[in-house]
């Protein structure tokens, strides 16, 4: 069934383009956009041009600055440009930017968050911190639905859940 256009997922990845998000996400959700919101590929005439190989034809291919992607997406915004748009982040903080500057998150889809030092696993791909974790309970508290779940035919795993694996993890050594 189509569906009309706006925001189809919000998704932290911090691969940000590549295949699992073009050959698994795109057709799952059927969405013909991709919007990369993310300062530093923004800036990053290389990290633009290479992601942009990635896109098939026919779909619709924007990097944005995180503050420019809210004035776009906050409501009175003036909206993704007319088809159904998969929304990338690198990182939960940038995600959780993106509400702060007024974008309605009803959703967030954590796929890919790398190992860093104090992050624990609390997914196959999804590493996390304190400061992720809180920043998460309060867009949770606020009405976003947050998910880990690399690919759309995997079973969601619920916050909830990473909060229980968290707190039953210690952190990753220093």
């Amino acid at each position: 069934m189509k569906q009309g256009p706006g925001v189809a997922l919000i998704r932290v990845d911090n691969r940000l383009v590549h295949g699992q998000v073009l050959e698994a996400w795109l057709p799952a959700l059927d969405a013909h956009g991709v919007l990369v919101v993310d300062d530093e590929a923004a800036t990053n005439v290389l990290a633009r041009s290479a992601m942009a190989l990635a896109i098939p034809p026919k779909v619709q291919f924007q990097v944005m600055k995180i503050a420019a992607a809210a004035e776009l997406l906050k409501p009175g915004g003036t909206g993704v440009t007319g088809v159904r748009t998969l929304v990338l982040v690198r990182d939960v903080r940038d995600a959780f930017a993106l509400h702060e500057l007024g974008v309605p998150l009803p959703r967030l889809n954590l796929g890919n968050v790398h190992f860093a030092t104090g992050r624990r696993q609390v997914a196959p791909s999804v590493y996390l911190d304190t400061g992720e974790m809180e920043a998460l309970a309060r867009l949770a508290s606020g009405g976003t639905e947050v998910e880990a779940r690399a690919v759309p035919s995997e079973h969601a795993t619920p916050l909830s859940v990473l909060q229980s694996r968290f707190a039953a993890l210690p952190a990753s050594p220093r």
